[in-house]
Formats: C-alpha cells, sequence, structure tokens
C-alpha cells in the first residue's frame, strides 16, 4: 500500500481535475444533502486547508492513534456542534472559493503539497484539540477527498478516476471505521454479498 503522503497527494490531485471539470453553470445547483454544489466542493476542500492549517500546529500528547480512532472521537465532537454548524462552515468555505473555484482549489493544492515536501511525520493538533500523527491524519483526508469527490461526480453526472492508492486507502478506512463504531460484521457481511446494509447505514 501507499504512503499516506503519497495516497493523499493521489486523492488531492484527483479531485482538483474533477473541480476543473465542473460546468460553470453548476455551482448553485444540488450538491449534497443541503449543500449546493459550491458548498459541497468548499466542504472537500477543507481537507486541503486543514493539513496546511495543522502543520503549523504542534501537540503535546498523542490523543489519537489510527484513522478510525480519529472518526470515533470526531463524532462526540461533531454531535457537541450541532449539524448546522458543519452546514455552515461548507458554505463559508464554497464563497470563500470566490468566483473561480478552480483556480482557487489549485492554490489550496500548491500549497499542501509544499506544505507536505520533506515534513515526516509530526504530531499536529486537529480539531477539537486532538493530538495526532500526521501519518494518521492524512488517511482522513484521502477518505474525505474520495467519498466528496464521488460525490460531485454524482451530483454532476461527471467521470472521477480515483487513483487506486486513494481508492484502496479509502476503502480500507471505511472497513476499519465499521469495526471501531461495532459495525464490523455488518460491513463485512454486506461486503462479501451475505447480508445487505441496514437502510441509511453509515460508518461516518
Amino acid at each position: 500500500m501507499a504512503s499516506p503522503i503519497a495516497a493523499f497527494q493521489s486523492a488531492a490531485r484527483a479531485y482538483a481535475e474533477l473541480v476543473h471539470r465542473i460546468p460553470g453553470d453548476r455551482w448553485d445547483e444540488p450538491g449534497l444533502g443541503e449543500w449546493d454544489l459550491r458548498a459541497l466542493v468548499g466542504h472537500a476542500s477543507r481537507s486541503l486547508v486543514t493539513v496546511s492549517t495543522y502543520l503549523q500546529t504542534s501537540a503535546e500528547r498523542e490523543d489519537v492513534a489510527t484513522p478510525q480512532d480519529y472518526y470515533v472521537r470526531i463524532r462526540d465532537i461533531a454531535a457537541s456542534e450541532g449539524a448546522e454548524a458543519v452546514l455552515e462552515r461548507g458554505r463559508k468555505a464554497g464563497r470563500d472559493l470566490g468566483d473561480d473555484p478552480a483556480a482557487a482549489v489549485d492554490q489550496l493544492l500548491s500549497r499542501v503539497l509544499d506544505d507536505l515536501a520533506g515534513v515526516g511525520d509530526p504530531l499536529i493538533e486537529v480539531i477539537g484539540g486532538l493530538g495526532i500523527r500526521l501519518h494518521a491524519y492524512l488517511p482522513t483526508r484521502t477518505f474525505e477527498l474520495a467519498v466528496h469527490g464521488l460525490d460531485i461526480a454524482r451530483a454532476t453526472g461527471l467521470s472521477f478516476d480515483l487513483p487506486e492508492d486513494a481508492l484502496a486507502e479509502a476503502a480500507t478506512l471505511a472497513a476499519r471505521i465499521g469495526v471501531a463504531i461495532s459495525a464490523g460484521e455488518t460491513v463485512l457481511l454486506a461486503l462479501t454479498g451475505r447480508a445487505a446494509l441496514p437502510p441509511n447505514f453509515s460508518v461516518v
């Protein structure tokens, strides 16, 4: 399997390429749930922003050891914030992309790739003040770029050719999150064709 940095780079480049293919007249159309397409792209683009931002931090202790544990912890944080706060962050991120979202995403991509060059595996501080190693955090961003890239593709009818290393990282993490939230048996049975997933089932 590719390194966490390599998989993230693959996902980030594929995501930026997808954004470039979104027609200019589609940005106000439905994206995902209550988000229009601009807000969905803004939300997904935060996976580039947060990596650059968190690389400027330094945590005193390691609170989260694995990507799946991050998602377990983030559930509690999201619940305390409320759904509206998450929705509004996405809307604001969409507005921040400005008049040329593709160019804005290119700038975010260039910045994060530069920030990752030769960075190693520092202990960073992420949302909620949690300390986590970069190599444990990056798979969560690869996951977000992969899933929301697919959301954008479905909303627009565009293809999204996610590189194999990024897709493998995201799919593997989805299964591991399932185990971490005590739904591993449900996921395994569904993946092996032995049972259907419950209605509205999600690991995140």
